[in-house]
């Protein structure tokens, strides 16, 4: 592959740094624009707590300067950049005085790991039915039975957990309703606990990819139809070299680019869709998380969480662009920065 250019890895950084700059001044600016005051969200959270607050305008005046709020908006807007950027995302206000950071921080690796599984999962499965749906030699009641399958990508990813739920947990019970782990397991990097956690999450997972694969499948199968047609394909053939090892060699490698693409930007996508999934399944993740921040108003919470999705979907397109030659020799930064 050779060395990255420094002038393209340079471009690829200011465009990295540009787009979370741009996604976090947002994410800052949206709340901002609702009418709906942190302050007032807190005090009102304490009135419900003790039936009534007295030196309630006190208060209400402490706890603006406890979030800056009284500061002038350039101002607040210089320490929220600052802040950001130390991942100091300030206190939640539905979990007051928790740090926004540390509610983040317990609720990132569960995300990840579910987020991890279904993906490969579903771009594997979704790309390899995508290419056996155009392969001609595919038996016929595969090529029939995989459309079929896409209706299910119709449906919310909400009610295939549902329904996955009300099948293999309430009437087989052959998996758990709720939870990321067993109660009886001690968390930690042992074997009983990752058996747990995959056991847990097994079913969350399936939501996912039964309802998303057909992204995949479809477009994988518009990217063959084009691939097969090609001279280097054909050429292939007529040396005679095997079927299998033209589908993968031929036309799966040189097809498979876009999707690469799009598996990178599906990350912020399906956090998103991830929200109700982990809701429903009580998995303590992002989603969650984000889900509960909505209902409870908690600003600091959701500006968190959105910036660290938007962060994690920007890294993995820059670190796509950057392997892009691994997947395909043909590529050369030196060609795409000119």
């Amino acid at each position: 592959m050779g060395q990255i250019p420094a002038s393209y890895l340079m471009n690829r950084l200011v465009t990295l740094s540009l787009t979370v700059f741009i996604a976090a001044t947002l994410i800052w600016i949206i709340p901002r624009l609702s009418p709906v005051d942190p302050a007032d969200i807190m005090l009102g959270r304490m009135a419900a707590g003790a039936g009534s607050v007295a030196n309630s305008e006190e208060i209400l005046a402490q706890l603006r300067a406890n979030f800056g709020l009284d500061d002038p908006l350039i101002l607040q807007y210089l320490k929220y950049l600052w802040n950001t950027l130390t991942f100091n995302f300030g206190l939640s206000t539905a979990s007051f005085p928790t740090p926004v950071s540390s509610l983040i921080a317990a609720a990132l690796p569960w995300t990840l790991g579910l987020m991890i599984l279904s993906l490969v999962i579903t771009f594997v499965i979704g790309n390899l039915l995508g290419a056996l749906m155009v392969w001609e030699r595919s038996p016929k009641l595969v090529k029939v039975a995989i459309p079929a399958a896409m209706v299910f990508t119709s449906i919310p990813p909400i009610l295939s957990g549902l329904l996955l739920m009300w099948i293999f947990s309430a009437k087989l019970r052959w998996f758990p309703l709720t939870g990321a782990y067993g109660l009886t397991v001690e968390p930690g990097w042992s074997w009983d606990f990752v058996q747990s956690v995959l056991y847990h999450g097994f079913l969350p997972a399936m939501s996912i990819v039964i309802v998303t694969f057909g992204f995949w499948a479809l477009g994988m199968r518009g990217l063959m139809i084009t691939v097969q047609g090609e001279d280097y394909t054909k050429l292939a053939e007529a040396k005679g070299l095997k079927p299998r090892y033209i589908l993968y060699k031929y036309m799966i490698r040189n097809a498979i680019l876009p999707q690469i693409t799009a598996f990178a930007l599906k990350i912020g996508l399906l956090v998103a869709g991830q929200v109700l999934v982990e809701r429903i399944f009580a998995y303590n993740g992002m989603g969650k998380l984000l889900y509960d921040a909505i209902l409870d108003q908690d600003f600091p919470v959701i500006q968190g969480v959105s910036f660290v999705i938007i962060l994690m979907t920007a890294l993995a397109v820059f670190v796509v662009d950057l392997v892009y030659p691994l997947i395909d020799p043909r590529i050369r930064h030196e060609r795409v920065s000119a």
